[in-house]
């Protein structure tokens, strides 16, 4: 099997991820503590991962595997997180990716893994910004650990209280809840993309349209 056929083979069972499955009805994660049992419909989880810290299936020990509420926060943290990465990637790169994307004042780097550096050295003061961005991103929720592993937790799952001039509040339930979906959805792909360009970068042609769009 090619390299190009993995890939496409591994793109495939990535895709599925995003479409609902009628062979197993599931909550998804973020109708977990947040009452919006419809979000994204159903999930594809045939092994039943999602329910290992449930007391539903398989638990040896209590409290052995996280619940859902700790799952969730985990997903929605780290999918911010890998969509703010995958960003400075392709707007300090030199041709934005192939894609004509780089952002005018920020580095212009031939090498993605040597950009994040320069940015640091040129423009410190935007850097730390976004290092305390990624900071409350990554702490915010630790106090929440504990319930959320065990299911306890009132928090609503990515909910930082950072909206102070009450944004939310302007949005009806309907644009809510779709916002939230959308939200997921670009986390996820965001998440693939960071992993794909650490295996661009360490397998040559394991990421063939990288190839393509003329990506170094």
């Amino acid at each position: 099997m090619t390299i190009r056929s993995i890939a496409l083979a591994l793109l495939v069972a990535s895709a599925s991820a995003f479409v609902p499955q009628s062979t197993r009805s599931v909550p998804t994660l973020l109708s977990v503590s947040s009452g919006l049992e419809e979000v994204g419909g159903e999930v594809w989880d045939p092994l039943a991962l999602g329910e290992l810290g449930t007391g539903e299936a398989f638990d040896t020990f209590p409290t052995m595997f996280p619940h859902k509420q700790y799952l969730q926060e985990a997903e929605i943290k780290h999918g911010r997180l890998s969509m703010l990465g995958w960003t400075g990637i392709w707007a300090t790169h030199e041709g934005g990716l192939g894609l004509g994307w780089h952002i005018p004042g920020l580095p212009n780097e031939p090498d993605w893994t040597k950009a994040l550096g320069v940015f640091a050295n040129e423009q410190p003061g935007l850097f730390g910004a976004l290092l305390l961005f990624v900071a409350i991103g990554e702490g915010e929720s630790v106090g929440y650990t504990g319930d959320n592993w065990s299911g306890l937790s009132t928090k609503d799952p990515g909910n930082s209280g950072l909206d102070f001039l009450g944004m939310t509040n302007t949005l009806s339930p309907e644009k809510q809840q779709r916002y939230k979906i959308v939200e997921l959805k670009n986390g996820r792909a965001a998440m693939i993309a960071m992993a794909s360009m650490f295996a661009f970068e360490s397998i040559p042609g394991s990421v063939p349209l990288m190839d393509l769009l003329g990506a170094t």
